[in-house]
């Protein structure tokens, strides 16, 4: 009386004699699927010769950039190498720590080399957030660049 449930196995090959309908029976039959399947389509070879060229010309465009990097080192006006103290950073809820840390590196900065334009590297931003938004560190030494425009750039300190 009860009837027996298909498994997986015979639902999955009823899907597939339905999804064969005589539509698509015709249509090879009258060679249109062969038709769509030779439109242009770029071969393998043709789409990594494509890509070796869009690298070769990312390259290029990096030994551009060089040039630009070292005329900035001829523009600098005046370098200095501090350790910044952030012990004020831990005073705030955990949760804010690390953006204090950046807002108080910024004010060293300006008070410091007496300027209005600070950028902060990716190098030393990397530094400050790398034990997360809790955690930034107790202090941190950094080089400090100011060129002829008064634009002062934060670098980590080498060694």
């Amino acid at each position: 009386m009860s009837k027996k449930e298909p498994t997986p196995e015979e639902v999955n090959a009823e899907e597939e004699e339905i999804s064969e309908s005589p539509q698509e029976e015709s249509k090879e039959t009258a060679g249109e699927v062969e038709e769509e399947t030779t439109e242009e389509k770029p071969s393998a070879e043709e789409e990594t010769a494509a890509e070796e060229v869009e690298e070769k010309e990312e390259e290029e465009a990096e030994e551009e950039e060089e040039p630009e990097e070292e005329r900035e080192e001829i523009e600098v006006v005046e370098e200095r190498t501090y350790t910044i103290p952030l012990r004020k950073v831990w005073g705030p809820p955990r949760g804010k720590r690390t953006p204090r840390a950046a807002r108080l590196l910024r004010a060293f900065v300006k008070r410091h080399m007496k300027a209005e334009n600070v950028e902060i590297s990716n190098e030393v931003n990397e530094e400050l957030w790398a034990r997360g938004i809790r955690k930034p560190p107790r202090k941190i030494t950094v080089r400090l660049v100011k060129d002829k425009e008064g634009r002062v750039i934060v670098y980590p300190a080498t060694a």
